[in-house]
């Protein structure tokens, strides 16, 4: 039997490493797996994230989990970016809020969300950026899903701003969609398939350490 390629997740959210790992199943080369069980302390992960640029913010995650193990590393980040806000949250998605007794950081996040566009217009596109590093080797790819905001969250799946997003060509939110119906248009599936593209395309060998 042939053993996969191990890729490391530098990223502590359970959640996300499941969409992940369902979104490389279409890459039988590769395995990802989540940089914890190699690594015992991640705690540093929580303070690279501190850069202008999704890009940088995934590059300084790759960096750190690849630098302590010797295994290949993915990192992402990712945003909701709203037009009548500039383009906010952004980079800060995750951290928009200030934590509020009763509700989890997402809920408090999308709560803020809502009350700041008010009355505004609705369009907003989810971003998400992927670094690949290897020995000697940094991939990148971004993937962009546009939609709109609704005032009501609406759905039990995903996470983050998922219940108030509604994708263009859908009347769905990201949290009423199936996995796979999520899967087949977000900006987590479009990086990823931008990704493994340029892996193919330049016939990447991932080695083992």
């Amino acid at each position: 039997m042939r053993q996969s390629n191990i890729i490391l997740l530098a990223s502590q959210n359970r959640e996300k490493y499941e969409e992940f790992k369902t979104l490389f199943s279409s890459y039988p080369e590769v395995e990802i797996t989540p940089a914890n069980e190699y690594i015992r302390n991640l705690e540093g992960l929580k303070y690279v994230e501190r850069h202008d640029t999704y890009l940088e913010n995934a590059m300084a995650k790759a960096r750190l989990v690849n630098q302590a193990a010797n295994y290949a590393s993915l990192a992402d980040d990712s945003g909701l970016e709203c037009a009548a806000l500039g383009g906010k949250p952004g980079v800060r998605s995750h951290r928009y809020a200030t934590p509020r007794p009763g509700l989890s950081q997402d809920e408090a996040n999308t709560q803020f969300l809502i009350k700041e566009i008010g009355k505004s217009t609705r369009d907003a596109r989810f971003v998400c950026t992927l670094v690949l590093l290897m020995e000697g080797i940094m991939l990148q790819a971004t993937g962009v899903v546009e939609g709109t905001i609704i005032d009501c969250p609406r759905g039990k799946n995903g996470f983050g701003y998922d219940p108030v997003f509604v994708p263009k060509g859908s009347n769905k939110t990201f949290a009423e969609m199936t996995a796979n119906e999520k899967n087949a248009i977000s900006h987590r599936a479009k990086a990823v398939h931008a990704l493994m593209n340029q892996v193919r395309t330049h016939a990447i060998v991932f080695a083992k350490p």
